[in-house]
Protein backbone atom coordinates (compact mmCIF):
# COMPACT_ATOMS: atom_id res chain seq x y z
CA UNK A 1 0.00 0.00 0.00
CA UNK A 2 3.18 2.38 0.39
CA UNK A 3 3.42 5.30 -2.22
CA UNK A 4 5.90 7.99 -2.67
CA UNK A 5 5.70 11.59 -3.82
CA UNK A 6 8.95 12.87 -4.39
CA UNK A 7 10.48 12.09 -0.80
CA UNK A 8 7.17 11.75 0.87
CA UNK A 9 6.32 8.68 2.03
CA UNK A 10 2.93 7.76 2.16
CA UNK A 11 1.89 4.35 4.08
CA UNK A 12 -1.37 4.22 1.81
CA UNK A 13 -2.01 5.99 -1.36
CA UNK A 14 -5.11 7.88 0.50
CA UNK A 15 -5.19 11.74 1.81
CA UNK A 16 -8.37 14.00 2.06
CA UNK A 17 -8.96 16.97 -0.35
CA UNK A 18 -7.91 20.56 0.76
CA UNK A 19 -10.72 22.56 2.16
CA UNK A 20 -12.72 19.33 3.27
CA UNK A 21 -11.01 18.00 6.27
CA UNK A 22 -10.11 21.32 8.51
CA UNK A 23 -6.38 21.50 9.68
CA UNK A 24 -6.71 17.94 11.16
CA UNK A 25 -7.90 18.09 14.84
CA UNK A 26 -11.74 18.66 13.76
CA UNK A 27 -11.90 14.90 12.47
CA UNK A 28 -9.80 13.62 15.26
CA UNK A 29 -12.04 12.83 17.51
CA UNK A 30 -13.96 10.45 14.59
CA UNK A 31 -10.88 8.48 13.02
CA UNK A 32 -7.52 7.72 13.94
CA UNK A 33 -5.10 10.06 11.87
CA UNK A 34 -2.44 7.93 11.53
CA UNK A 35 -4.59 5.71 9.20
CA UNK A 36 -4.06 7.96 7.21
CA UNK A 37 -1.52 8.00 4.26
CA UNK A 38 -1.55 11.85 4.68
CA UNK A 39 -3.33 14.56 6.06
CA UNK A 40 -4.04 17.69 3.38
CA UNK A 41 -4.89 20.99 5.23
CA UNK A 42 -7.23 23.79 4.51
CA UNK A 43 -5.20 26.52 2.11
CA UNK A 44 -3.06 28.64 3.91
CA UNK A 45 -1.86 32.35 2.72
CA UNK A 46 1.25 34.54 4.15
CA UNK A 47 -1.70 36.89 6.67
CA UNK A 48 -4.88 35.84 8.06
CA UNK A 49 -7.71 35.69 5.24
CA UNK A 50 -11.57 36.05 6.19
CA UNK A 51 -13.25 34.23 2.88
CA UNK A 52 -16.36 34.86 1.54
CA UNK A 53 -19.97 35.93 2.58
CA UNK A 54 -22.31 33.05 3.61
CA UNK A 55 -24.45 31.56 2.14
CA UNK A 56 -20.60 29.74 1.00
CA UNK A 57 -22.29 26.18 0.40
CA UNK A 58 -25.30 24.39 -1.38
CA UNK A 59 -26.41 20.86 -1.86
CA UNK A 60 -26.94 20.22 -5.88
CA UNK A 61 -27.93 16.47 -7.76
CA UNK A 62 -24.93 14.18 -6.74
CA UNK A 63 -22.46 17.15 -5.73
CA UNK A 64 -21.83 20.16 -3.79
CA UNK A 65 -21.09 24.17 -4.86
CA UNK A 66 -18.81 26.20 -2.38
CA UNK A 67 -17.65 29.49 -2.42
CA UNK A 68 -15.88 29.36 0.89
CA UNK A 69 -12.94 31.93 -0.34
CA UNK A 70 -10.25 29.95 1.65
CA UNK A 71 -10.40 31.44 4.92
CA UNK A 72 -7.61 30.86 7.05
CA UNK A 73 -5.63 31.82 9.42
CA UNK A 74 -2.25 32.68 8.00
CA UNK A 75 1.20 30.99 8.04
CA UNK A 76 2.21 31.98 11.26
CA UNK A 77 -1.15 31.30 12.83
CA UNK A 78 -1.40 28.28 10.99
CA UNK A 79 2.47 26.94 12.12
CA UNK A 80 1.05 28.24 16.19
CA UNK A 81 -1.77 26.92 16.79
CA UNK A 82 -1.70 23.46 14.64
CA UNK A 83 1.97 22.06 13.50
CA UNK A 84 1.74 21.36 17.68
CA UNK A 85 -1.14 19.39 17.51
CA UNK A 86 0.58 17.02 14.89
CA UNK A 87 3.38 16.55 17.58
CA UNK A 88 1.14 13.56 18.89
CA UNK A 89 0.56 11.93 15.38
CA UNK A 90 3.25 10.46 12.44
CA UNK A 91 0.84 10.91 9.35
CA UNK A 92 2.51 12.72 6.82
CA UNK A 93 1.23 16.32 6.59
CA UNK A 94 0.39 18.18 3.72
CA UNK A 95 -0.28 22.27 3.68
CA UNK A 96 -2.37 23.46 1.09
CA UNK A 97 -0.73 27.02 0.00
CA UNK A 98 -2.29 29.93 -1.96
CA UNK A 99 -1.26 33.50 -3.12
CA UNK A 100 -2.98 36.19 -3.79
CA UNK A 101 0.34 37.31 -5.81
CA UNK A 102 3.66 35.83 -7.50
CA UNK A 103 5.59 36.95 -4.48
CA UNK A 104 2.46 35.76 -1.72
CA UNK A 105 3.39 31.97 -2.95
CA UNK A 106 6.89 32.41 -2.38
CA UNK A 107 6.49 34.24 0.81
CA UNK A 108 3.97 31.30 2.29
CA UNK A 109 6.25 28.71 0.78
CA UNK A 110 9.64 30.29 2.87
CA UNK A 111 7.68 30.18 5.77
CA UNK A 112 5.66 26.78 5.93
CA UNK A 113 8.72 24.76 3.73
CA UNK A 114 11.63 25.31 6.36
CA UNK A 115 8.93 23.36 8.70
CA UNK A 116 10.25 19.77 9.50
CA UNK A 117 6.54 19.02 10.16
CA UNK A 118 5.50 19.55 6.67
CA UNK A 119 5.98 16.54 4.54
CA UNK A 120 4.99 18.61 1.64
CA UNK A 121 3.15 21.80 -0.19
CA UNK A 122 0.19 21.18 -2.27
CA UNK A 123 0.13 24.86 -4.29
CA UNK A 124 -3.36 26.00 -4.92
CA UNK A 125 -2.95 27.62 -8.19
CA UNK A 126 -6.54 27.02 -9.31
CA UNK A 127 -9.10 28.17 -7.16
CA UNK A 128 -12.38 28.78 -8.73
CA UNK A 129 -13.50 30.98 -5.73
CA UNK A 130 -11.13 33.70 -4.97
CA UNK A 131 -10.88 36.72 -7.28
CA UNK A 132 -7.39 38.05 -6.62
CA UNK A 133 -5.29 35.08 -8.25
CA UNK A 134 -6.75 32.14 -7.69
CA UNK A 135 -7.62 30.10 -11.32
CA UNK A 136 -6.10 33.23 -13.21
CA UNK A 137 -2.85 31.34 -12.94
CA UNK A 138 -4.39 28.06 -12.73
CA UNK A 139 -5.59 28.57 -16.54
CA UNK A 140 -2.75 30.94 -18.27
CA UNK A 141 0.11 28.59 -18.86
CA UNK A 142 3.33 31.37 -18.61
CA UNK A 143 1.44 33.04 -14.83
CA UNK A 144 1.30 29.45 -14.24
CA UNK A 145 5.18 28.92 -14.79
CA UNK A 146 5.97 32.04 -12.40
CA UNK A 147 4.22 30.56 -9.31
CA UNK A 148 5.57 26.87 -10.12
CA UNK A 149 9.02 28.82 -10.57
CA UNK A 150 8.73 30.83 -7.59
CA UNK A 151 7.64 28.09 -4.82
CA UNK A 152 10.08 25.37 -6.33
CA UNK A 153 12.91 28.27 -5.89
CA UNK A 154 12.34 28.59 -2.49
CA UNK A 155 12.34 25.20 -0.66
CA UNK A 156 13.44 21.76 -1.19
CA UNK A 157 10.17 20.36 0.48
CA UNK A 158 8.14 17.96 -1.78
CA UNK A 159 5.70 20.81 -4.13
CA UNK A 160 2.70 19.14 -5.56
CA UNK A 161 1.02 21.04 -8.17
CA UNK A 162 -2.93 21.23 -7.86
CA UNK A 163 -4.18 21.84 -11.30
CA UNK A 164 -7.36 23.54 -12.65
CA UNK A 165 -10.06 21.22 -14.37
CA UNK A 166 -10.97 24.23 -16.89
CA UNK A 167 -8.47 24.76 -19.41
CA UNK A 168 -8.47 23.60 -22.87
CA UNK A 169 -5.43 21.11 -22.63
CA UNK A 170 -4.66 19.81 -19.20
CA UNK A 171 -1.15 17.92 -20.00
CA UNK A 172 0.13 21.75 -21.17
CA UNK A 173 -0.01 22.69 -17.44
CA UNK A 174 1.04 19.40 -15.87
CA UNK A 175 4.19 19.03 -18.26
CA UNK A 176 4.61 22.62 -17.20
CA UNK A 177 4.53 21.91 -13.62
CA UNK A 178 7.04 19.06 -14.47
CA UNK A 179 9.47 20.94 -16.21
CA UNK A 180 9.78 23.63 -13.47
CA UNK A 181 10.59 21.40 -10.34
CA UNK A 182 7.03 19.97 -9.17
CA UNK A 183 7.26 16.73 -7.33
CA UNK A 184 3.66 15.56 -8.22
CA UNK A 185 0.45 16.92 -9.64
CA UNK A 186 -3.06 17.26 -7.80
CA UNK A 187 -6.05 16.28 -10.37
CA UNK A 188 -8.47 17.98 -9.95
CA UNK A 189 -9.81 20.91 -7.90
CA UNK A 190 -13.74 21.82 -8.02
CA UNK A 191 -15.04 22.95 -11.46
CA UNK A 192 -16.29 26.33 -11.52
CA UNK A 193 -20.27 26.07 -11.26
CA UNK A 194 -23.58 27.92 -10.42
CA UNK A 195 -27.05 27.70 -8.87
CA UNK A 196 -29.88 29.90 -8.92
CA UNK A 197 -32.85 30.05 -6.45
CA UNK A 198 -35.91 30.54 -9.06
CA UNK A 199 -38.70 31.98 -7.00
CA UNK A 200 -36.08 34.82 -5.87
CA UNK A 201 -34.10 34.72 -8.91
CA UNK A 202 -30.76 35.28 -7.33
CA UNK A 203 -27.73 32.58 -6.80
CA UNK A 204 -27.79 30.58 -4.21
CA UNK A 205 -24.03 31.39 -3.19
CA UNK A 206 -23.27 34.92 -2.11
CA UNK A 207 -20.43 34.95 -4.43
CA UNK A 208 -22.63 33.93 -7.06
CA UNK A 209 -20.30 31.24 -8.56
CA UNK A 210 -18.48 28.70 -6.91
CA UNK A 211 -16.99 24.99 -7.46
CA UNK A 212 -18.54 22.00 -8.11
CA UNK A 213 -17.36 18.79 -5.82
CA UNK A 214 -18.97 15.65 -5.29
CA UNK A 215 -19.87 12.46 -7.57
CA UNK A 216 -21.46 14.65 -10.36
CA UNK A 217 -17.60 15.61 -11.00
CA UNK A 218 -15.44 11.68 -11.49
CA UNK A 219 -15.79 11.21 -14.92
CA UNK A 220 -14.59 14.27 -15.64
CA UNK A 221 -11.40 14.00 -13.07
CA UNK A 222 -11.49 10.80 -13.83
CA UNK A 223 -10.09 11.50 -17.54
CA UNK A 224 -8.08 14.76 -16.50
CA UNK A 225 -6.12 12.20 -14.40
CA UNK A 226 -5.84 10.01 -17.49
CA UNK A 227 -5.00 12.84 -19.48
CA UNK A 228 -2.32 14.18 -17.29
CA UNK A 229 -0.58 10.94 -16.21
CA UNK A 230 0.02 10.49 -20.37
CA UNK A 231 2.21 13.95 -19.73
CA UNK A 232 4.08 13.28 -17.06
CA UNK A 233 6.41 11.53 -15.28
CA UNK A 234 5.42 12.31 -11.97
CA UNK A 235 3.05 10.69 -9.46
CA UNK A 236 -0.26 12.38 -9.29
CA UNK A 237 -2.43 12.67 -6.90
CA UNK A 238 -6.16 11.95 -8.31
CA UNK A 239 -9.28 13.30 -7.05
CA UNK A 240 -13.19 14.59 -7.44
CA UNK A 241 -15.86 12.91 -6.25
CA UNK A 242 -14.38 9.64 -4.87
CA UNK A 243 -17.04 7.31 -2.19
CA UNK A 244 -15.91 4.67 -2.55
CA UNK A 245 -13.22 2.23 -2.45
CA UNK A 246 -14.04 1.39 -6.27
CA UNK A 247 -14.35 4.98 -7.19
CA UNK A 248 -10.69 5.49 -5.63
CA UNK A 249 -8.94 2.51 -7.73
CA UNK A 250 -10.64 3.75 -11.43
CA UNK A 251 -8.28 6.86 -10.70
CA UNK A 252 -5.32 4.70 -9.84
CA UNK A 253 -5.86 2.30 -12.72
CA UNK A 254 -5.96 5.76 -14.73
CA UNK A 255 -2.56 7.37 -13.97
CA UNK A 256 -2.91 7.97 -10.30
CA UNK A 257 -0.35 7.26 -7.26
CA UNK A 258 -2.67 8.23 -4.75
CA UNK A 259 -6.17 9.36 -4.35
CA UNK A 260 -7.58 12.22 -1.82
CA UNK A 261 -11.29 11.47 -0.37
CA UNK A 262 -12.78 15.00 -0.02
CA UNK A 263 -16.66 15.90 -0.56
CA UNK A 264 -17.79 12.37 0.71
CA UNK A 265 -15.43 13.60 4.16
CA UNK A 266 -18.55 15.65 5.21
CA UNK A 267 -21.49 12.96 4.72
CA UNK A 268 -19.67 10.75 6.30
CA UNK A 269 -15.95 11.18 8.45
CA UNK A 270 -14.70 7.54 8.21
CA UNK A 271 -14.67 7.83 4.13
CA UNK A 272 -11.29 7.80 3.69
CA UNK A 273 -10.75 4.47 6.03
CA UNK A 274 -13.34 3.10 4.33
CA UNK A 275 -11.66 3.54 0.73
CA UNK A 276 -8.23 2.49 2.71
CA UNK A 277 -9.81 -0.66 3.65
CA UNK A 278 -11.57 -1.50 0.27
CA UNK A 279 -8.56 -0.72 -1.76
CA UNK A 280 -6.36 -3.15 0.60
CA UNK A 281 -9.31 -5.49 0.21
CA UNK A 282 -9.05 -5.47 -3.17
CA UNK A 283 -5.38 -5.62 -3.69
CA UNK A 284 -5.41 -9.33 -1.83
CA UNK A 285 -8.21 -10.99 -3.25
CA UNK A 286 -6.91 -9.73 -6.97
CA UNK A 287 -3.36 -10.74 -6.65
CA UNK A 288 -1.99 -7.36 -7.26
CA UNK A 289 1.16 -7.51 -4.92
CA UNK A 290 1.34 -3.94 -4.97
CA UNK A 291 -0.86 -0.57 -5.42
CA UNK A 292 2.22 0.63 -7.31
CA UNK A 293 1.78 -2.10 -10.00
CA UNK A 294 -2.00 -0.98 -10.79
CA UNK A 295 -0.69 2.48 -10.90
CA UNK A 296 -1.82 3.89 -15.03
CA UNK A 297 -2.99 0.19 -16.06
CA UNK A 298 -6.09 1.30 -18.23
CA UNK A 299 -6.21 -0.66 -21.30
CA UNK A 300 -6.98 2.36 -23.27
Amino acid sequence: MRVKIGSLEMKNPVTVASGTFGYGPEYADYIDLDRLGAVTVKGISVEPHVGNQTPRTFETASGMLNAIGLPGPGAQGFIDKYIPFFAEYSVPLIVNIWGKTVEDYGAVTEILGSQERVGALEVNVSCPNVKEGGALYGTNVDLFRTVVDEVRAKTETPIIIKLAPNVADIKRFAKAAEECGADGLAVMNSYPAMAIDIETRKPELANRTGGLSGPAIKPIAVKLVWEAAQAVDIPIIGMGGIYTPEDALEFIVAGATGVAVGTANFTDPSSALRVIDGIETWLAEHHVRSVNDLVGTVRA
